[in-house]
């Protein structure tokens, strides 16, 4: 399932009594616009379009060319804005989130995917804790029932062909709409809550920007990370690096399938999140691991690791053998790796050589690789 995230950008944000897009004033030390931009690039966004206005087309675009985040022109309206944005997304799932709530989290994020991707839209809520009035000439006519009554956030998410043709429906119907949810229940159907945030903040006012919020880092952090593993020969027909079987009239001797290059890839992972090696969680006297796939827990590993946080930027991998020949699989090595990790192959770099005949490696006893990643803050 592929998601795109719409991030609406083009108001001029008047109340706020800026003489600029309220979303380029400074907040924490960046504008109010790059906070929300981070917090969308996580592994479960493959696309991210910020519409806006032509007069902040050059100072956001800049802003997002560090994300490889697109730019499309907006609208007079968040109406046109939305609809130009939509036309260049191209994920099964959308999202469409305000460039004012710079303070939505990763939680709130991914729920609203699940949701959308399980009931066809998602729009983000809170239940409402105080008593709502409605007036008629300035007296209350009715209060609503506190339990029936919520507080609309964004993101809103929505299965992006039925959010397409509800704003293909809505262009040009002459009424005004304040949120995608009311396009969505006009022309297609009641769109679904899910559990929005306290913390999911909208700036509105110039008083907003002058509250004391949570920390917001306007730096990405990164994290290094080395691994070391070596593997004796042993009986066998090949080896298996980096996934690939390559044939070899000798084995490695190993508890799993003796795949050394990816043994030193998922301990260099580890070391950069702080976490214990493999050994500690894989060890070699448990049953549960004897011939395992070194892919399969590979991608465990990446999985644990961003479950702390951290998504790996790239990854290089050095093979020291005298046999055999590793050259013409490297190219499989590198993809096998980069679909492991979730990163384009551009990122893995994977070389081999010999030991020139010196030590054990040179004296055809086995197997050594070393492996140095580099890790991001998501």
């Amino acid at each position: 399932m592929r998601v795109s995230a719409v991030i609406c950008a083009a108001g001029r944000g008047e109340r706020a009594g800026f003489n600029k897009n309220k979303l380029l004033a400074p907040l924490s030390g960046a504008p109010a616009l790059y906070h929300t931009l981070k917090a969308f690039r996580l592994p479960c966004i493959q696309q991210v379009v910020v519409a806006c206005s032509a007069e902040d087309m050059a100072e956001i675009t800049a802003l997002c060319a560090p994300f490889g985040y697109d730019c499309v022109l907006g609208g007079a309206t968040r109406t046109d804005s939305v609809s130009a944005a939509l036309k260049a997304c191209d994920g099964d799932i959308v999202l469409i989130h305000d460039g004012a709530r710079p303070f939505v989290s990763r939680e709130v994020i991914e729920g609203c995917i699940a949701c959308a991707a399980r009931s066809g839209s998602a729009i983000c809520a809170l239940p409402v804790t105080d008593t709502i009035a409605l007036s008629e000439g300035g007296e209350i006519a009715e209060v609503p029932a506190r339990s029936a009554l919520f507080s609309l956030q964004t993101p809103q998410g929505f299965v992006r062909e039925r959010i397409v043709k509800a704003y293909e429906r809505a262009a040009g119907d002459g009424r005004t709409y304040t949120d995608d949810s009311a396009v969505y229940a006009r022309y297609i159907g009641r769109p679904a809550l899910c559990e929005g945030s306290r913390d999911n903040i909208k700036l509105t006012f110039k008083s907003d920007f002058a509250q004391t919020y949570p920390p917001l880092d306007t730096a990405p952090g990164q994290a290094a990370g080395i691994g070391v593993d070596v593997h004796a020969f042993g009986p066998g027909d090949h080896v298996t690096l980096c996934g690939v079987n390559i044939p070899h009239d000798r084995g490695l001797v190993a508890h799993s399938d003796g795949d050394v290059a990816v043994h030193a890839l998922m301990d260099a992972l580890l070391s950069a999140a702080g976490m214990e090696d493999i050994g500690h969680l894989f060890p070699d006297t448990d049953p549960a691991y004897s011939g395992a796939n070194s892919m399969a827990l590979l991608e465990r590993v990446t999985g644990l690791i961003r479950s702390r946080g951290w998504a790996p930027l790239n990854a290089s991998i050095t093979i020291r053998a005298e046999k055999p020949r590793i050259a013409p699989h490297i190219c499989a090595m590198k993809g096998n790796i980069a679909s492991a990790l979730g990163i384009d192959g551009g990122r893995v770099g994977v070389s081999a050589g010999t030991c020139e005949k010196l030590g054990f490696v040179g004296e055809g006893l086995g197997i050594e690789c070393a492996a140095a990643v580099l890790l991001e803050k998501i």
